[in-house]
């Protein structure tokens, strides 16, 4: 096991158990940090001097580094059982991620930077899903830009071969009305939509209810993005008001599946929430939001939360194979 695998693996065990998102993110960056280091024994003073490693993260990086269990992961995956370790399989069944971002809009990096990443961590797919054009803060992508990016996309796949495929998408706005911020015809060309609310957060909760209803129910919807659009670190920010129980039975009735964000600061939909997708019947997708490379890393926190209440892989879009994700798609529309 190498560093960067026993960091991100306490970062899930620890998701499992429920710890604070900084907690969590503070192991996925350590892993991040310790990802390029040659083979070989590290000692944890050398570990120290990586940005963004601390005293418990160090000595995981030691132990690894020399080929030895760490001892932290070691407890920590006694205690969590053999449950824990099923959620780990399942977080190791994943083909892909349904949302990721370039510099296109609002990411940091280049699209063919995000597809290299994703398929380094074993995905067969992934889904490039920049801003649309309301979204002026993220720099949104028109009509015309999207066009182009349906070029982009098809020339990166031109070199991917056979075992990766970068697919079209959008991050679309959910508008106060329902209906979505770009071109109807240009969205069916799309392989994955995934629709979010990213305005009017504080509307009452009748609104906002039939907005989200609309969105789910539009047959061009995949995937219904950070539902409460909460953030929990910093400042935070609260989550908006809707009915859940008609909501996620809309989802359910539609196919269209409920996102489980793993970005630290949303960890959206919140736990009960969460449940209640589940016990609806809902399918969900296991997302990064990736904004930048090493964010893809933090899915495997979202599936620990998957499979904390008991969801299977047929739940999960995000473990299907491609054909199985298209095909139920093209069904769908």
């Amino acid at each position: 096991m190498t560093p960067d695998e026993a960091l991100h693996r306490i970062a899930f065990l620890l998701e499992w158990r429920g710890a604070s998102p900084y907690r969590v993110r503070a192991f996925h960056t350590a892993a991040d940090a310790v990802r390029d280091l040659p083979p070989g024994p590290v000692d944890a003073a050398e570990a120290r001097r990586l940005r963004g490693v601390g005293p418990v993260t160090a000595e995981v990086i030691a132990q690894a580094s020399a080929g030895a269990m760490p001892s932290y992961l070691a407890r920590l995956d006694a205690e969590a059982g053999p449950a824990a370790r099923a959620g780990w399989a399942l977080a190791a069944a994943s083909t892909g991620d349904c949302h990721l971002h370039s510099d296109w809009s609002d990411g940091g990096s280049p699209l063919e930077d995000m597809a290299d990443a994703a398929r380094a961590l074993g995905h067969h797919w992934a889904v490039l899903t920049d801003h649309s054009p309301r979204l002026t803060i993220a720099h949104g992508l028109s009509a015309e830009r999207l066009e182009r990016q349906l070029e982009a996309v098809a020339a990166v796949n031109s070199r991917m071969g056979p075992d990766f495929r970068l697919l079209t998408g959008i991050e679309c706005d959910i508008l106060d009305d329902g209906s979505l911020d770009q071109d109807a015809d240009l969205l069916g060309r799309l392989d994955i939509v995934v629709a979010s609310v990213h305005s009017r957060l504080r509307s009452e909760p009748e609104p906002m209810t039939a907005r989200l209803l609309a969105a789910v129910r539009n047959p061009r919807v995949d995937v219904l993005g950070h539902c409460t659009g909460r953030i929990i670190t910093g400042r935070g920010r609260p989550q908006c008001r809707f009915d859940a129980e008609a909501v996620f039975a809309a989802c359910a009735e539609s196919g269209t599946a409920v996102e489980i964000n793993c970005r630290p600061e949303r960890r959206d939909p919140p736990d009960d929430l969460l449940a209640q997708a589940a016990a609806a019947g809902c399918r969900f997708a296991v997302d990064t939001d990736a904004h930048a490379p090493e964010q893809l890393r933090w899915q495997s926190s979202g599936y620990a939360r998957a499979a904390r209440i008991g969801l299977g892989a047929d739940r999960l879009i995000t473990t299907w194979p491609l054909a199985r994700l298209l095909s139920d798609r093209s069904g769908r529309r």
